[in-house]
C-alpha cells in the first residue's frame, strides 16, 4: 500500500519541534506546511526571501507576489517578513535554520544526498540545496523509496552528483521511516501502512538495520 506524497508530508510534520526555524525544499517538503500541528509554533523560511510561510492559499487567498522557492503561491503568518535572497542566504549560512526538509533523488547509507542534477538532463540550477545541507544541524529527506523503474533510491553510495556529504539524519519515504546512523546504515524505525519489513528490505540497496518489531506509522 504505502504512502502518497501527502502521507509523507503528514509523517514528516510529526518530526517538527516547537520554536524551530525550518526550511522546506521544493516538492513534497512544501506540503509539510499544511500539516504542522496547531499547538506547534515554528517559523518556515524560504530562500527566495520569506520568513513566516503559512499553509497553501485557498483560491480566494492567492497573491501572485507571495511565492516559495518552488514558485508556488503561499500564505504568510502574523509577523512574517520579506527580504532579499542575499539576506535569506545569510540566515542559512549563518546557521540560523534548525531543520531543513529536502527531496532527494538518492541518499546513501552514510547520509550523502544527491538531489540537484541528473547528468544529461536539463536542470533549472542547484538552488539553495548545497548551502542548506552544509549549514543545517538537522536534515530530513522526503522521497520515494524507489525510482519509477523500481530501482532503490536508498543506496550504499550515491551514483548521481553529490549535493552534500554525511548530512542526512532521517529519511521518510512512501514505505518507511529510517534513521541514518552516524557509523553508516539505514535503521528502520517505522513501516508504512500495508508495507512489510520484507518489502522494505527488498527495496533498500544500502545497509538496512532491522531490530525487533517494527511498528506501523500512525498518520493522522
Amino acid at each position: 500500500m504505502g504512502l502518497d506524497k501527502i502521507g509523507i508530508a503528514k509523517r514528516i510534520a510529526q518530526e517538527v519541534k516547537d520554536g524551530t526555524y525550518i526550511n522546506l525544499g521544493i516538492g513534497i517538503p512544501t506540503l509539510v506546511a499544511n500539516f504542522i500541528p496547531e499547538n506547534i509554533n515554528v517559523v518556515l523560511q524560504s530562500e527566495n526571501g520569506l520568513l513566516g510561510i503559512g499553509p497553501f492559499p485557498e483560491e480566494e487567498e492567492v497573491d501572485a507576489d507571495l511565492i516559495n522557492a518552488g514558485k508556488q503561491t503561499v500564505t504568510t503568518t502574523a509577523g512574517s517578513s520579506l527580504f532579499s535572497s542575499s539576506e535569506s542566504f545569510e540566515m542559512i549560512r549563518g546557521g540560523h535554520v534548525d531543520l531543513t526538509i529536502l527531496g532527494a533523488m538518492e541518499v546513501s547509507e552514510n547520509g550523502d544526498i544527491a538531489n540537484w542534477k541528473i547528468p544529461g538532463k536539463m536542470v533549472k540550477g542547484m538552488g539553495g540545496a548545497m548551502d542548506l545541507v552544509a549549514s543545517a544541524d538537522n536534515i530530513i529527506v522526503a522521497m520515494q523509496h524507489c525510482s519509477r523503474s523500481g530501482q532503490s533510491k536508498l543506496l550504499e553510495a550515491c551514483s548521481l552528483p553529490i549535493t552534500g556529504l554525511n548530512c542526512v539524519k532521517k529519511v521518510v519515504t512512501d514505505m518507511a521511516v529510517l534513521d541514518v546512523l552516524p557509523d553508516g546504515g539505514f535503521k528502520l524505525l517505522e513501516r508504512a501502512p500495508g508495507v512489510s519489513v520484507e518489502e522494505i528490505q527488498n527495496a533498500t540497496a544500502g545497509k538496512l538495520i532491522v531490530e525487533g518489531e517494527i511498528p506501523e506509522m500512525q498518520i493522522g
